[in-house]
């Protein structure tokens, strides 16, 4: 693994990066209270947007329409439209920080996590808050999304990960083995596992159930980032 690249220019602590499904860009998104688009090949800012009034925690890309989507410590969720470069959509009900989101990869479903200790899910077209995932006794850290069973997984500051059933909006079942706050979560994108991250171990997991499989150790510090190639 060598260093390709430094790319300089938020003003800020860089809090989240999305890249998009074509591999042509990616966002990444600011305590400067900026999204910053750039070109992956060259690493070339293409483009700043503005909006959000505090730091920018999470940001998703759809792969069905041209919209980025972005939550903030404002408790704004915002829907930009790439194609015209502006906010087209709100998605209003999160009662603090919104801290991490994913799109829903069959149905036009978004779905968001905050310091309100719940996720949200929200109906992409309507603005229309679908249901509400409650049940963690602290701030929703971290999610993950998928079509087959379960549909949606937190990852919470109450050391639990919750696996739950979308059919009924309720938990489908709730892991206790951390000992600390989940702050990182990704779902394999083919072998039907996830893996958590907090300061004590990376843990993997069984869908859809959530059979615990394994540690992966050697981090002794917070983790706040997985990513799954």
């Amino acid at each position: 693994w060598k260093l390709m690249r430094v790319i300089s220019g938020h003003l800020g602590w860089v809090r989240s990066v999305a890249v998009d499904p074509t591999n042509e860009w990616f966002a990444t998104g600011s305590a400067d209270r900026t999204i910053k688009i750039w070109d992956l090949a060259s690493g070339q800012l293409k483009l700043t947007l503005t909006g959000h009034i505090n730091t920018v925690m999470g940001l998703a890309v759809s792969h069905k329409y041209p919209y980025l989507f972005s939550v903030g410590n404002d408790k704004l969720v915002k829907c930009w439209d790439l194609e015209q470069n502006k906010v087209v959509r709100h998605y209003h009900g999160h009662l603090s920080g919104v801290y991490c989101c994913a799109i829903h990869p069959t149905q036009d479903l978004l779905v968001t996590g905050g310091r309100d200790s719940v996720a949200r899910v929200w109906d992409i077209r309507t603005k229309a808050e679908a249901m509400v995932l409650g049940g963690h006794t602290h701030c929703v850290s971290s999610l993950g999304v998928q079509g087959c069973k379960p549909q949606v997984i937190t990852g919470s500051h109450d050391n639990t990960v919750r696996l739950w059933d979308l059919t009924k909006g309720a938990t489908h079942a709730t892991l206790t083995n951390h000992k600390k706050s989940v702050r990182a979560l990704q779902i394999h994108p083919k072998e039907y596992t996830f893996c958590t991250g907090a300061a004590d171990n990376l843990k993997i997991w069984k869908c859809p159930d959530g059979v615990f499989m394994r540690n992966v150790s050697g981090h002794n510090a917070i983790v706040n980032a997985i990513a799954i190639n």
